[in-house]
């Protein structure tokens, strides 16, 4: 029982998407159709992106990176901005999940050598803010993205034609919400730049580089997939097991959910219904409830509405803890820090997101 307890408080989406999809089970039984319900391709691409990124994390890319940006700040605000627009950079080829991986540990190490951890509950509040909203530019840039990106067909040009409005707003309201950081003077940032493994980096910017040709579909992802195990196998044979398995699985059970959905007359019926004329908001008001993956997964069988939906999962993203995952890992890693403020944290993340979702609902209406 402890160990049950333990998997679903650290996988509580895997555990509601593993029952919502065996329930579904019921109605439609397993028949030949479920093969016919993954999307293999987001499924490869999604896999080799974890894999990679992961090793350009490991060979020290990202460390060095944030070093020599840190190294040039002389006060908590200026400090504290870098590690904000890093995270919301980054979030566009690494993903969100991963700059907040990366870089809030970061910002804690940094701001506490630096004796200002006061000022790291506000930092990492607007580091999730802006992995969120960074990532919405980009194909690559979280699970939904790329997900939408394959199902409605996108090309490059038209994707970021949807996107680049929203995330260049995205960026000027980050940029403001640093205005509210502590301007008080530092001096203490980490002196040496940590290792880079070159050899490491080379190897996985070149498996990068395959990743984004099959992006631009100039590449097919079972090429994709078998260079990525190939090289690997060879020469990083630990890479193979980096990537994040229940993510993976949770995409497998939400499939088959939204599969068998779509076989179900009365529910397809009334998710065809709302989504006709409030595509937007129903994407938006699901990804508070069941995080904007699971939304992007279930709702994108019932809609032809792509740009809706695209926007509705992504500036869902904002607004509650549960809304992205990358909001659960940013909490996530604030409270493992020593001297950790739980309820700061969520009152001001509570403040910061809704304000941002609010202020990017109202600039889609304005452009509708």
């Amino acid at each position: 029982m402890k160990s049950i307890a333990a998997f679903l408080k650290r996988e509580p989406v895997l555990a509601a998407a593993a029952l919502a999809a065996l329930i579904s089970c019921f109605f439609v039984p397993p028949d030949r159709g479920y093969l016919d319900y993954p999307d293999l391709r987001t499924l490869a691409l999604l896999y080799c992106l974890m894999t990679v990124v992961a090793g350009l994390r490991d060979a020290g890319l990202f460390d060095r990176l944030a070093h020599g940006l840190c190294g040039r700040a002389g006060s908590v605000r200026r400090l504290g901005t870098m590690l904000v627009l890093l995270s919301f950079f980054s979030a566009m080829l690494i993903t969100n999940d991963v700059a907040l991986l990366t870089f809030v540990p970061f910002a804690a190490v940094t701001l506490g050598m630096a004796r200002r951890e006061k000022a790291l509950c506000r930092v990492v509040v607007l580091q999730t803010a802006a992995a969120n909203l960074g990532s919405i530019l980009t194909p690559v840039g979280n699970p939904q993205n790329l997900y939408l990106y394959n199902h409605y067909k996108y090309g490059i040009g038209g994707f970021l034609k949807e996107t680049l409005p929203f995330w260049a707003l995205s960026l000027v309201l980050i940029a403001a919400a640093c205005l509210l950081l502590d301007r008080a003077h530092i001096s203490a940032v980490p002196a040496e730049a940590p290792p880079l493994d070159r050899r490491a980096l080379g190897l996985h910017l070149a498996l990068f580089a395959l990743c984004l040709l099959t992006v631009m579909k100039l590449l097919p992802w079972g090429a994709l997939l078998g260079l990525t195990l190939a090289i690997l196998l060879v020469f990083d044979r630990k890479r193979l097991l980096k990537a994040d398995f229940m993510l993976l699985l949770t995409f497998l059970a939400f499939f088959v959910f939204a599969g068998n959905l779509a076989r179900i007359p009365a529910a397809s019926a009334l998710l065809r219904r709302l989504l006709e004329k409030r595509a937007y908001l129903t994407a938006l008001l699901a990804s508070q409830v069941i995080s904007n993956v699971p939304a992007a997964l279930l709702l994108s069988g019932f809609t032809d509405r792509a740009r809706d939906l695209l926007l509705g999962v992504n500036i869902g993203g904002l607004g509650t803890p549960i809304a992205s995952l990358a909001s659960l890992i940013g909490m996530k890693l604030y409270g493992r820090t020593e001297g950790a403020r739980p309820g700061r944290f969520l009152l001001e993340f509570t403040a910061v997101n809704l304000l941002l979702l609010l202020l990017l609902s109202l600039a889609k209406l304005l452009t509708e």
